[in-house]
């Protein structure tokens, strides 16, 4: 009832301010007589604005909420009351799916998550599941070594698993889906974190007793917050994450109440119900729109919905963290794939049985990729229409035998007014967000204190400026590039700090900037007195090339940090968590397999790694195929005359899954005039 009620207030404010805004665009374009060109950007606001009045409206709500104590609804109250004995808790499996990742990274985070949770008393009650889909064979190679290490340095190596698929089918979520068929009968939960992800002890047990607390509750998403960025792109985007993302998560949780989303990662899943009903449909057609659903978590949360278990966000559950891609083009190269698999979800909106607000999170999901392409669209209109109105004439007499003329009525003033309200409603959630820092010392303190939190969002706002037109262009190529059928290859992601070239940056943005300065060219020749209303836009695109080069430097995150720009608060209180996250990186680079090598190579010629990789190769019956068979013989063969280095990688992983392949050439000698598959050398 009282979330009924929530989202009716809701929606009539969305409503109400989108209605003026429009009414406001219809009253201005009429002026003067409406054209085709007219009525194409009134369309075009029309469908934008409706989503940055849904912004505004969540931040103004979770400003309320924020000076008002919080949530009264919030899930994470049931949190209150006498905590459980450690026997008392349930099994959860906590599963880290990871695809070529650095096995260095992956690794320390979980020995640092695992530590975390022994410490709570609550250690017994999870099992941890490293879900590889790495084909790398090199990496894969370094995975079981690191897997081998780990559990001779915890306390409880039996709750430790891992395993590498032998198909990687369905992606992430099809690798969720083998767990669940394979083990999922064992755990009553699961928590599902990223290779980058780490999680305390107490934000594990507490996704638990949230769970046993709310029988009716399916998936409980836990907001990660973003940590350990040293560029200036990664600490920018951390700080907006940090400072912004509580206000809006109160914002949001105002009106979906238990149709929230669940974001793929850091969160708890009741495994039953969603091997029952959150099973991902496979669309018709050919991909990039059609086939396997790329961005599964939307999908899954609405599923898990539809069957009657609700979906919450608990925003008071702390102690969950991730990382983000460290410059702009490394950020794009992971939108590309979430911008397909987002554009998918279009043909999901009519889904029958679907809740309102996950169609609407749906729908959200869409036109944030879908609205790069139409601002930049109606931007060029507009521009269009500037010039029409500039150099073409006025018609006066638009009707022959008409005795009086047609006056030319300026819109300036109507056209800087709407202007100024869109931009208020984009750019006065930011300053939402600082208000509560500003009114609460130890809030503030937490960020650097009240002037260098106001100092990190008004430069956070000047350079997130800059770099909106240019993330606008990039997503306006990835949609026109998939709805022309261009594909999304499945590749691991960009989380080391890598310093973009100026020729790199060149490469990738030159397109940009030419179409920059030939727009400024345009309007300084035309229409001058309306540069300032796109300087802006024309701003990140003519700078684009040095914005995205200096904006990927840890240096310039290091010299930010120094000026207390962009603090977040684990920074300036580093938590147990991390500082142990930290040392274990720094342990593991001077290990042996921190290092990549040639995986085939060290399985051969190292016993201890030779052992192990037998132990934990996944199960297949020997094969029986003559032509795989002959395969493999040609591969060994292969392999003694050239050695390991002459297979393509992977030949080298097809070696690695055939345990008699690897057995045979350990033991067997190499043919006369062959190769060392060890040394390299001839063989006598």
């Amino acid at each position: 009832m009282w979330v009924t009620l929530r989202r009716l207030v809701f929606v009539c404010l969305v409503v109400f301010t989108a209605a003026l805004l429009i009414w406001e665009s219809w009253t201005m374009l009429r002026i003067n007589g409406l054209t085709p060109i007219k009525a194409a950007i009134f369309s075009l606001f029309v469908v934008l604005v409706v989503p940055i009045a849904l912004f505004f409206w969540t931040a103004a709500i979770g400003l309320v909420g924020q000076l008002g104590g919080g949530d009264a609804l919030d899930l994470s109250r049931t949190l209150d009351g006498p905590s459980p004995q450690p026997h008392e808790l349930p099994r959860t499996a906590i599963v880290m799916p990871t695809y070529n990742e650095d096995p260095v990274r992956v690794f320390a985070g979980l020995k640092a998550t695992f530590e975390s949770l022994d410490q709570t008393g609550f250690g017994p009650a999870y099992d941890f599941f490293i879900l590889s889909d790495t084909t790398n064979p090199d990496t894969w190679v370094r995975e079981e070594i690191a897997f081998a290490e780990l559990r001779g340095e915890v306390s409880r190596p039996e709750a430790l698993f891992y395993r590498n698929r032998r198909e990687n089918l369905e992606r992430k979520s099809g690798n969720i889906a083998e767990f669940c068929a394979t083990w999922g009968e064992r755990y009553l939960y699961m928590i599902v974190m990223d290779a980058d992800s780490v999680m305390t002890g107490a934000s594990l047990v507490n996704l638990v007793r949230l769970m046993e607390r709310n029988p009716h509750v399916g998936i409980v998403q836990a907001p990660p917050l973003p940590v350990n960025g040293r560029t200036l792109f990664s600490r920018l985007h951390q700080f907006a994450a940090q400072a912004y993302n509580s206000i809006f998560i109160t914002g949001l949780n105002f009106w979906q109440g238990g149709a929230a989303n669940y974001w793929g990662h850091n969160a708890i899943i009741r495994i039953r119900p969603f091997v029952e009903h959150c099973r991902l449909p496979k669309l018709s057609g050919k991909e990039p729109l059609g086939g396997s659903i790329l961005s599964h978590d939307f999908v899954e949360a609405a599923l898990m919905r539809r069957a009657g278990w609700k979906v919450y966000l608990a925003s008071e559950v702390y102690g969950t963290y991730e990382e983000l891609p460290p410059s702009l083009i490394s950020y794009a190269v992971r939108d590309r794939r979430w911008c397909q698999g987002n554009l998918q979800h279009s043909r999901l909106l009519f889904t029958p049985g679907l809740h309102l607000v996950n169609r609407i999170h749906l729908l959200m999901g869409v036109m944030a990729y879908l609205s790069a392409p139409l601002w930049i669209l109606a931007l060029g209109l507009s521009t269009i229409q500037v010039l029409i109105e500039t150099i073409g004439r006025h018609p006066y007499f638009p009707r022959e035998q008409t005795l009086f003329p047609t006056w030319h009525i300026s819109v300036q003033h109507r056209a800087t007014m709407l202007f100024l309200a869109v931009m208020v409603l984009l750019i006065l959630p930011k300053f939402f967000s600082l208000l509560p820092y500003l009114c609460t010392r130890e809030r503030a303190a937490a960020f650097g204190g009240r002037l260098k939190i106001s100092m990190s969002v008004l430069t956070e706002i000047l350079f997130s400026t800059l770099i909106a037109p240019i993330l606008a262009i990039e997503r306006t190529r990835f949609v026109v590039g998939i709805l022309f059928g261009r594909n999304v290859k499945w590749q691991a992601q960009q989380r080391e700090d890598m310093r973009t070239s100026l020729r790199e940056a060149l490469r990738r943005h030159a397109p940009d900037t030419l179409l920059g300065l030939a727009w400024f060219a345009l309007f300084l020749f035309t229409a001058p007195r309306l540069l300032w209303w796109f300087a802006p836009v024309l701003a990140g695109l003519v700078l684009a090339i040095p914005v995205s080069a200096w904006s990927s430097l840890a240096t310039a995150g290091a010299w930010a940090k120094r000026h207390g720009l962009w603090l977040i608060p684990e920074e300036i209180t580093p938590p147990q968590l991390l500082q142990r996250l930290h040392e274990e990186i720094q342990s593991a680079r001077a290990r042996p397999w921190a290092a990549p090598r040639d995986g085939l190579a060290w399985v051969l010629e190292d016993p201890r790694v030779f052992e192990t990789h037998l132990a934990l190769l996944p199960p297949d019956t020997a094969p029986t195929d003559p032509l795989r068979l002959h395969r493999l013989d040609g591969l060994q063969l292969k392999v003694r005359y050239q050695g390991p280095e002459a297979l393509a990688p992977g030949e080298k992983r097809e070696l690695l899954l055939d345990a008699d392949s690897i057995r045979r050439l350990r033991t067997e000698p190499p043919p006369a005039l062959g190769i060392d598959p060890v040394s390299g050398a001839k063989a006598a």
